[in-house]
Order: C-alpha cells, then sequence, then structure tokens
C-alpha cells in the first residue's frame, strides 16, 4: 500500500504541490472564481486574464490543501495557456476522463503537463483534489465566482 501512494506522489506532483511556479494573485484580471472541496478541506482560488483574441494571457492561483491539488492547479495553468474558454472547457472534459481512468485517448497535446496526475485514479477520493482548480476555471470563465468539488 505504501508503495501504491509513492506512485501516486511521484516527482513532479511532489516539486509542484511543495513550490507551485504560478502560485501568485493577478493584479490586473477579468475573471476570478474560488473552488472548495468540503471533504478534505482543499481551497483554491483562480485569477483569469483575457488577450485581446478572448485566449487566456494568464492565470494565476492561490491555494490551501494538498499537494495534488496545488500541482494541478499549477499544472493546469501551463495547460490552459492561449485557449479560448471554450477550448479550455474541452480540455478539462479530457483531463477529467485521465484522472478518472488514468487513460486519455483524446488528450490534446496541451494536455501533457497534466500527465503526472494519471495515477489519481486509482485513489478515487483524489480525483477531486486534481479536478478542483479545474472546476473553479470553469466557474471564473463561466463568471460564476465559486465552484465546488462535489
Amino acid at each position: 500500500m505504501f508503495e501504491d501512494v509513492r506512485d501516486l506522489y511521484n516527482a513532479t506532483i511532489i516539486e509542484r504541490g511543495r513550490r507551485p511556479r504560478h502560485m501568485r494573485r493577478l493584479d490586473d484580471f477579468d475573471v476570478t472564481a474560488k473552488g472548495d472541496n468540503p471533504m478534505c478541506g482543499d481551497r483554491v482560488q483562480v485569477w483569469v486574464k483575457y488577450a485581446a483574441d478572448s485566449t487566456i494571457a494568464a492565470t494565476g492561483f492561490d491555494a490551501r490543501g494538498c499537494e495534488i491539488s496545488k500541482a494541478a492547479a499549477d499544472l493546469m495553468v501551463e495547460a490552459v495557456a492561449g485557449h479560448t474558454a471554450e477550448d479550455t472547457k474541452r480540455l478539462f472534459a479530457a483531463f477529467l476522463t485521465l484522472a478518472q481512468t488514468g487513460q486519455c485517448p483524446d488528450c490534446a497535446e496541451a494536455l501533457a503537463p497534466m500527465q503526472p496526475l494519471a495515477a489519481v485514479h486509482e485513489y478515487p477520493s483524489r480525483v477531486k483534489c486534481a479536478t478542483l482548480p479545474w472546476h473553479a476555471l470553469l466557474a471564473a470563465l463561466d463568471d460564476k465566482g465559486n465552484a465546488s468539488s462535489e
């Protein structure tokens, strides 16, 4: 069992969870939303700035919780850069498949940064940790303000 959990916490998840590269509040943003996982206490807020062509120019986040949710948020920022809101929603659907099954036949190259999270499918309670930042991002893109992993 311990070895299985170590497989979940691979080097990328540990590194990005402990020292996220994109964890910052954007000073200039167009939309923001908060996400909450009441079962484990993970919380995340995302900020998005659009480019003139309606693609995502910048995304920042603040997160409290496990390394998986922080790493997922950090990797998500890289995956969605330069994509439209509609593209981002499709990317989330593909990532959800990856998180739930460990496989993603329709994953775009854009989701390559998310691959280290494929092992969460073996831990169903951790799928919510990995997807919480995406729920918050989609709430921001839809200008809803709040999201939950439930």
